[in-house]
């Protein structure tokens, strides 16, 4: 993970240096889904689905019409539910852990040539503002996954999901003639989503992990031309 996240520094350190040509920015419209789990926080624990939508700019990196600077603003739902495999029927399994962000990914972008139209590719960090939370049915003794009960034996522990999370993201997509877009991509948290989620007087080891949100996610994108 460290090296995937250096990996994602030095490219945005390269984009720093390199040649953007900002006259020549293209803007448009972002909408989609997503589908997202948190590893170690909730028990049971299962997928959530929801959209995201927003804008989009996108800056060619020097002379081609291949590589690009892409930025977005996105609304952003993510989080999970109890709808494990195994849990249905079970205490837990229509609760809702929603986490909806103000998400601003910034992706290096590379279309495969200078085609009209063409496969692309995209890498670089996801910087998640919770707008936010949702908890819905939470089972009874586990009451703490709600981030507005407070356990008076516990005050510390609480499923208050992060203000600020920070991903980094993979992804391929097609573009239609430089204009409309769909694209694939894949966000792993490397922040922790819930800090104060410790199940401190269990033996569970996963309890004291890092509650790490990733994230699947298509996209269509509209470029105004």
């Amino acid at each position: 993970m460290k090296k995937i996240l250096f990996g994602s520094l030095f490219l945005m350190s390269f984009f720093s240096q390199a040649q953007l040509d900002l006259r020549s920015t293209e803007f448009g419209l972002v909408a989609g889904g997503t589908y997202s789990r948190v590893r170690n926080a909730h028990n049971p624990s299962g997928p959530r689905i929801s959209v995201l939508g927003g804008v989009t700019a996108q800056a060619p990196i020097g002379s081609t019409e291949q590589y690009y600077l892409q930025i977005e603003a996105l609304y952003f739902g993510a989080g999970e539910t109890g709808k494990a495999k195994d849990a249905k029927g079970s205490k837990g399994y229509d609760a809702i852990y929603g986490n909806n962000y103000l998400s601003v990914p910034l992706n290096f972008k590379a279309y495969f040539s200078e085609a009209e139209s063409e496969f692309y590719g995209l890498i670089g960090p996801r910087f998640n503002f919770l707008i936010n939370q949702k908890v819905k049915n939470v089972p009874a003794g586990r009451e703490y996954y709600d981030p507005n009960v407070v356990n008076p034996d516990y005050p510390e522990i609480n499923g208050k999901a992060n203000a600020f999370n920070l991903g980094v993201g993979v992804g391929v997509g097609f573009s239609y003639k430089r204009q409309l877009e769909i694209a694939l991509k894949y966000d792993i948290g490397l922040s922790n989503a819930y800090p104060n989620l410790v199940e401190a007087w269990t033996m569970d080891p996963d309890s004291q992990k890092k509650k790490s949100e990733q994230v699947l996610s298509l996209g269509l994108t509209y470029f105004f031309k």
